[in-house]
Formats: C-alpha cells, sequence, structure tokens
C-alpha cells in the first residue's frame, strides 16, 4: 500500500468520527430541546392557571380546598365538593373496572384461542376510541334508566349502608362511576393482556413442568411479572378518569354537596368548568373556575408522580 493511502486512512477515520460524534450531539440536543419544550409546556400551563386564579387565593387563601359553598350570587366559592366528587366517582370507577380488566387481560392473554383473543381484543380497543360524548348520551338513555331501576333493590338489600340510602334518581355518583368504570376498561385490558404476552414463555413452561396448574402459573408467574406493567396502566386509568368530562357531566346530576350515598347527584372538577365557564360573569366566579382547574392539574400531577415512584419500586 502507497504511503500516501496510509497517511490517509487514519485521517479519513478521524473525520468520519467527529462528523459522527457531531450527528450524536445534534440528535441529542433535538431530542433534549423536546423533552424541555414538553416540561416548559406544563410549567407555563400551571403558571398561566395560577396568575389567572390569583384572586381567588387571595381571598380564601387554601380554605377554598376544604369549603363546601359554591354561590356565585354571594361570591362565596369552595371547591370542597367538587374534588370529593371528582375521587370518589374515579375511585369507584377503578374499583369496578380493574377486576374487570385485569380478568378479561388475562382470558385474552393465556386462556382464550388466539383468533378469538385478536378479535376481542380489537373490539375492545374500539370501545376505546368511542366519543365521550357518544358514551354519555348512552348513559342518559340505558345507564339511568337500570340504575334507576337497581337503586330499589340496593336499597332493599344493602339499605342498613349510608351508600345505598335515599331516593332512586338514577343520575348521580353510581351512574357516573359506572360510565368512567365503562371509559377505562379498554386501557386496563388492552395494556395488561399486552404486558402479559410478554412474559418469557420458558418461565411459564417450567412451572407448568413441575406441576402447577395453569391458574397457578398465571398467580405465581405471570403477575408477579408483570405487575410493573398493570400498576402503570391503572394509574393511566386513573388519569383518564379523573379528567374526564362530557361523559360525567351528563349523568352525575351536577349538584355541589357531599353526601355519602351513592344514589345522590354530585359533581366533578370537570364538570363544573365546562358548564359554568361560559355562563362566569363576575371575575371571582371566572377565577375560582381555573382555580378548580388548576387544582385539577396539581391532582393529576401528584397522581402520575406517585405512579411513577411505584413503579420504580417494583422495578427495583
Amino acid at each position: 500500500m502507497p504511503a500516501a493511502e496510509l497517511t490517509a486512512a487514519p485521517i479519513r477515520r478521524t473525520i468520519a468520527g467527529a462528523r459522527q460524534r457531531a450527528g450524536d450531539r445534534l440528535f441529542f440536543g433535538v431530542l433534549l430541546a423536546f423533552g424541555l419544550l414538553t416540561v416548559a409546556i406544563v410549567v407555563l400551563l400551571g403558571w398561566s392557571l395560577a396568575a389567572s386564579s390569583l384572586q381567588t387565593w387571595k381571598r380564601f387563601g387554601f380554605h377554598f380546598l376544604w369549603t363546601s359553598e359554591w354561590d356565585p350570587v354571594s361570591e362565596q366559592f369552595g371547591a370542597l365538593p367538587f374534588i370529593y366528587g371528582t375521587l370518589v366517582s374515579s375511585a369507584l370507577a377503578l374499583l369496578i373496572a380493574v377486576p374487570l380488566g385485569v380478568g378479561s387481560a388475562i382470558f385474552l392473554a393465556e386462556l382464550a384461542p388466539r383468533r378469538l383473543s385478536d378479535a376481542c381484543t380489537f373490539l375492545i380497543e374500539l370501545l376505546a376510541a368511542i366519543p365521550s360524548v357518544i358514551l354519555g348520551l348512552m348513559g342518559i338513555f340505558l345507564l339511568v334508566p337500570a340504575v334507576r331501576f337497581v337503586e330499589p333493590l340496593l336499597t332493599k338489600w344493602l339499605g342498613w349502608l349510608p351508600l345505598f340510602q335515599g331516593a332512586p334518581y338514577g343520575v348521580g355518583m353510581l351512574s357516573a362511576s359506572l360510565i368512567l368504570a365503562v371509559m377505562v376498561l379498554p386501557y386496563i385490558a388492552v395494556i395488561t393482556r399486552q404486558v402479559l404476552l410478554n412474559v418469557p414463555r420458558p418461565l411459564k413452561e417450567a412451572m407448568l413442568a413441575l406441576g402447577a396448574t395453569r391458574w397457578e402459573t398465571v398467580w405465581k408467574v405471570s403477575l408477579p411479572y408483570a405487575r410493573s406493567g398493570i400498576v402503570g396502566a391503572v394509574f393511566l386509568s386513573l388519569g383518564r378518569a379523573l379528567g374526564e368530562t362530557m361523559a360525567v357531566t351528563m349523568v352525575i346530576g351536577n349538584t355541589p354537596k357531599i353526601s355519602a350515598s351513592l344514589f345522590a347527584p354530585s359533581y366533578t372538577m370537570a364538570a363544573v368548568i365546562a358548564n359554568e365557564l361560559a355562563e362566569a360573569v363576575g371575575d371571582m366566579h371566572l377565577q375560582s373556575l381555573i382555580a378548580i382547574g388548576l387544582v385539577l392539574l396539581l391532582i393529576t400531577l401528584v397522581v402520575n408522580g406517585a405512579a411513577r415512584l411505584m413503579l420504580m419500586r417494583l422495578e427495583k
């Protein structure tokens, strides 16, 4: 090989390495900018909500969070009924949807034939694509009459509990929780099924080879392996339930009162913003609604942060 080529080869490698490093730095810089932009949007949103609700916080302080009165005429505002309605309806929705979603995912991933599993998964994904206003209409015309029929039976059997006392309105916390459960069920079922399908097959085959039943294999191998993914699906569904507006607004009754009964009408933070924002004439009324939006944003951030911490602990 000529001496000139021997001298040029290291130079070409150096130039190629420099170009590669420059490309890596550019790639890193672009992705870093995207990440910082996302964080900046969240910070800007929080700052905008805080600045637009400053009068509410100055007048009521943190009493705004645990005051129940909501009277736009006398300009007395408290967010506690809406916080209560949001948290209780979301918790009840998860209480209903998590067993159904995880159970459906176990069947589809572990027991059902592949064709049946794929077909059912496709239908479940279609359920997630239905607009919330359509689900709200279904709730009004189908769910509310059914709940109104069932509520007297619940009062007859379980009326000794405060949860099942009161007049059978049909609209109320129970209907809102059921419609929310229908909305978050596809997320739990589809994500959990996918996580269960990713469980290494040799682990399950080894468990079966030791004489374990199918149920024992699922309980002792598949579910522990997929635990972090299932928890992530549950918290993702919780975030979806906390921010849902239209479907809940149409079936919850929209009454700013706190009641232990699931039959009583209630209200959520997203619903009150959707209902009253266009009609808010006074500055204090408008800023109180924005303050509720800020509280909802903070609750969502806290829920997502708790989910991340739990997932980190589970991964360890």
